[in-house]
């Protein structure tokens, strides 16, 4: 986890970064937050409206915000948009049956004139499970059409 604020501190030359992860119900996002945070992953519930913690990486604090992916949370992220400095979209790649569900949210997430700004990391999580979609398959089950941003697979 130590290379996700390593990347992101290479990305901002502010002291402090605002970051948003967001995406799809049972994602991994707050497992995630939990890892970043206090080094270690336990059992988590569905999140109804928001966690938030800061983490500081060398230099740079990170405020970061986990939000609540259930359908009717989603129409709620926009709130969360003004002066958010990155979005980390969380994808589950075990869950094959709602990666369209995963593209159309992302390509809604990405039209917001709020974020124009705003850097963008697709984490492909659960790559451990043996029935994952690569993160090459994402890509292309994505259809990366949202082209104009830059774009690049590590």
């Amino acid at each position: 986890m130590g290379n996700l604020f390593s990347w992101f501190e290479n990305m901002f030359s502010t002291k402090n970064a605002t970051i948003l992860m967001v995406g799809l119900d049972a994602a991994g996002k707050t497992t995630i937050l939990v890892k970043l945070k206090l080094n270690e992953i336990g059992q988590t519930q569905p999140t109804i409206g928001f966690n938030v913690e800061t983490v500081q990486y060398r230099n740079v604090t990170f405020h970061l915000w986990d939000i609540g992916g259930q359908k009717r949370l989603r129409q709620l992220w926009k709130h969360y948009y003004e002066g958010c400095n990155a979005v980390i979209y969380v994808v589950d790649s075990n869950d094959r049956n709602r990666i369209t569900e995963a593209r159309e949210e992302l390509e809604n997430l990405i039209t917001d004139p709020l974020l124009r700004e705003a850097t963008l990391l697709v984490l492909c999580n659960k790559q451990d499970l043996p029935h994952k979609l690569t993160p090459a398959e994402i890509v292309d089950a994505f259809g990366f059409r949202i082209r104009a941003l830059p774009f690049s697979r590590q």
